[in-house]
């Protein structure tokens, strides 16, 4: 009898064995499918297209995610063996925490782990090799370099993910947005924040703010029935506050934080959703912390912020949208012809980041990239003019003019700035009229500029530029489809698909 209830024991052992790594097969089977499919619903939730853009069937999902995973080892062997080839006394930029390049903590910025495309952009990415470095198809600053494929024709309409819908959903924004704007008197006491400064055209690094302020007030999307507006405009002038003695740089946040007290409770706009559906507009990188005593607004409004790095606490690519940082200039672009562009790639600017001290320290010697770490004595549009490529190097934040005014100048843009949630990135594809370099590849920088201008993409790069130019210039009374116009694009593509009525409607 012994021996048949030992038998019957193992029998009994070896079953629950196979049961229980039956459902470990299964469990990792099934964890590893939720990842793979996140990452394909956050790319495709990324393109924002949510009204008009038809829905991918399973079995195109399938072909895409299959193709991605091939070209991302494809990927990995080319950035390996550029590193391989390198001595090993590397520049690589290490040390870097993302918004303040002064600190040196040993930390890095990159997350690891993440494939190069994840971080949005509205499109999965097409990678393929050169013979100088990796390049894929998207729109958003990735965890290595990027330019535009070769597979890939470009042609004068691709600038834009999608050109017919981004019309289409352009003229239904045109109609139908309408914006309410919180209204102050000009005998308010702060009405030098609150109200627009029309007394002259505005100027300097954080124009585009005031700029907004000024196109808004006099557009038709401004409505004064609340019921009917789509989005609440908090009008406060984060720039004009910091020049404002009664407040200054230490009292922006307590002012936003009463500031949301007084309207919350003078109106009942704000309480119906929390703020979802309000949004503000800050150039300045102070923005960033300026919520900190309103946490509501940060998490809740939509923010426009020139200062737009998807790393940091704080901004949610999704949620809030990114702004150009444009220093206006009168009077059409000037012109000139690729070839008279004789310096391959230029830079000059204040050493406040390890990405800029990196950028100089290795290029500072060469005759074909120009960089300089203080202010040029020869006028800087020369220098834009006279380059093929311009670089824009991270500093203290991921932005600065430098990207608007490599626009303005027809030289394609070189972002040196990881994590940074480009603007209208939702409509522009930024591979098709800028190169988008990882901080790691610093010491690559020549080679894979210099191997876009041996081949022809040098000029369709530079002839998208100039395709791209009416989206970055802010005008006195706005134009079709300048910044004014796009910014109000991304709000729309923002705005509640849900209309909140109150209750005594």
């Amino acid at each position: 009898m012994a021996p048949m209830v030992l038998k019957t024991s193992f029998k009994g052992l070896f079953f629950m064995t196979s049961c229980t790594l039956i459902t470990l097969k299964v469990t990792f089977f099934f964890i590893s499918s939720i990842h793979s499919t996140s990452k394909l619903v956050i790319h495709d939730h990324d393109g924002h297209h949510f009204d008009l853009k038809p829905a991918v069937d399973d079995d195109r999902s399938a072909e895409i995610y299959n193709r991605h995973i091939s070209t991302q080892r494809q990927y990995e062997d080319v950035v390996r063996i550029l590193h391989e080839e390198q001595p090993s006394t590397s520049t690589h930029v290490d040390g870097l925490r993302p918004g303040d390049g002064r600190d040196s903590d040993g930390s890095s910025p990159e997350v690891t782990g993440n494939p190069p495309w994840q971080g949005g952009g509205g499109q999965l990415p097409n990678l393929v090799k050169t013979t100088t470095t990796v390049v894929h198809d998207g729109g958003q600053p990735s965890a290595r370099s990027s330019t535009p494929p070769k597979g890939k024709v470009l042609t004068d309409n691709e600038v834009y993910h999608d050109k017919d819908i981004f019309k289409e959903n352009y003229n239904q924004m045109n109609k139908s947005l309408k914006i309410y704007i919180y209204p102050h008197e000009k005998t308010d006491p702060f009405a030098n924040v609150l109200l627009p400064d029309t007394r002259g055209s505005p100027g300097g690094n954080y124009a585009s703010e005031s700029y907004f302020k000024i196109s808004l007030s006099r557009s038709h999307f401004i409505t004064q029935n609340p019921s009917e507006a789509d989005l609440f405009f908090l009008p406060f002038s984060i720039a004009s506050m910091r020049h404002d003695k009664r407040i200054g740089t230490g009292g922006i946040k307590n002012f936003i934080k009463d500031y949301i007290s007084t309207i919350s409770h003078k109106y009942p706009f704000w309480n119906r959703t929390g703020g979802a559906d309000h949004f503000y507009v800050a150039c300045h990188s102070i923005g960033r912390t300026a919520m900190d005593k309103a946490p509501e607004v940060r998490i809740n409004a939509i923010q426009v912020v020139c200062s737009s790095s998807y790393f940091l606490q704080g901004y949610n690519a999704h949620k809030d949208a990114s702004i150009p940082q444009i220093w206006p200039r009168p009077g059409a672009p000037p012109t000139r012809h690729p070839s008279k562009r004789e310096m391959l790639a230029f830079y000059a600017g204040a050493m406040n980041s390890r990405v800029r001290e990196s950028l100089v320290r290795t290029w500072i010697n060469d005759t074909e990239i120009g960089v300089h770490q203080n202010r040029l004595k020869t006028p800087y549009s020369d220098s834009l003019l006279g380059s093929k490529f311009c670089i824009h190097a991270k500093g203290f934040e991921v932005n600065t003019a430098r990207v608007g005014d490599a626009i303005y100048y027809g030289c394609v843009p070189v972002i040196l700035a990881d994590h940074y949630d480009l603007p209208f990135t939702d409509i522009l594809d930024w591979s098709r009229f800028s190169v988008i370099v990882s901080t790691e590849d610093i010491q690559f920088l020549k080679r894979i500029l210099k191997g876009i201008v041996d081949t022809d993409e040098y000029m369709k790069l530079q002839k998208n530029v100039l395709k791209v130019q009416k989206h970055f210039q802010w005008n006195k009374k706005p134009v079709d489809f300048d910044t004014f116009y796009m910014v109000m694009y991304e709000l729309w593509l923002r705005r509640s698909s849900i209309r909140i009525h109150l209750l005594n409607e």
